[in-house]
């Protein structure tokens, strides 16, 4: 069971949530990247989406979550829920990130940034994902994504995954 426990000493900038849809041709199997657009229709080409139809773009989320999102400093932890499966994932910000795509959110394991990233260093792709959750994000047809932001510790800012194991102890 996971939890949400969060360090004390990290403090929360910012929250934003989306709902998107399953599909029943989400394979999720991409190995390096998971992705939600706000597209109604999915191939089975796209074995990275996990969720389309979504409420929102990344244009779409408050300036405020961009910004902060837009940081070096800035620890992305995102909560998938579909029927009784969640899964959290951790993920880094960064300077150079624009977030300014209409359609889609994409989490990269790499470091990778494009008009499309919203989180960096992700310790979850496609692939990866617990297949309970997929299936459930198929069968439910409904998935929640709560984002959140905090400021990494000054300590921890060396390397993606050490913040991850840090943040994981608290899980």
């Amino acid at each position: 069971m996971q939890s949400n426990i969060v360090p004390l000493f990290m403090n929360k900038r910012h929250g934003e949530k989306l709902i998107c849809s399953g599909h029943p041709n989400i394979m999720a199997l991409h190995q390096s990247t998971f992705e939600i657009t706000k597209e109604v229709h999915l191939t089975p080409s796209g074995t990275c989406i996990i969720g389309v139809h979504a409420d929102k773009g990344l244009c779409d989320l408050n300036p405020e979550f961009i910004k902060s999102l837009a940081s070096d400093t800035a620890l992305l932890v995102t909560t998938l829920s579909a029927g009784k499966e969640t899964c959290t994932i951790t993920a880094r910000g960064s300077s150079q990130m624009t977030l300014n795509h209409p359609t889609d959110l994409v989490w990269r394991r790499s470091s990778y940034i494009d008009n499309r990233t919203i989180g960096i260093h992700a310790d979850f792709t496609a692939k990866t994902l617990p297949r309970e959750l997929i299936a459930a994000i198929i069968e439910d047809e409904k998935m929640t994504v709560n984002m959140e932001i905090f400021t990494i510790p000054e300590e921890e800012r060396s390397s993606a995954p050490q913040i991850q194991a840090f943040f994981h102890r608290f899980l």
